[in-house]
């Protein structure tokens, strides 16, 4: 994902956020359409907001997604 420098997550960027709370309710279904390809921003433009403005989230995410290329 784009955008996750360190100055777009101090300012965040515009879009609506899906919250801490809102995208680990997606976060499995988001790394699986990641994994085969698709663009999660189109799929889930809320989730990708929120990556971008959240470090802790955009960090939990690639670890996800790392640990699953691993595996898979």
């Amino acid at each position: 994902m784009s955008g996750r420098d360190p100055v777009s997550r101090l300012l965040g960027l515009p879009g609506e956020d899906a919250g801490c709370e809102g995208g680990m309710a997606v976060i499995a279904e988001c790394v699986e359409s990641e994994l085969a390809g698709r663009d999660i921003a189109k799929l889930h433009p809320a989730l990708a907001a929120h990556l971008r403005n959240c470090a802790a989230c955009a960090e939990d995410y690639e670890g996800v997604i790392a640990l699953a290329r691993r595996a898979g």
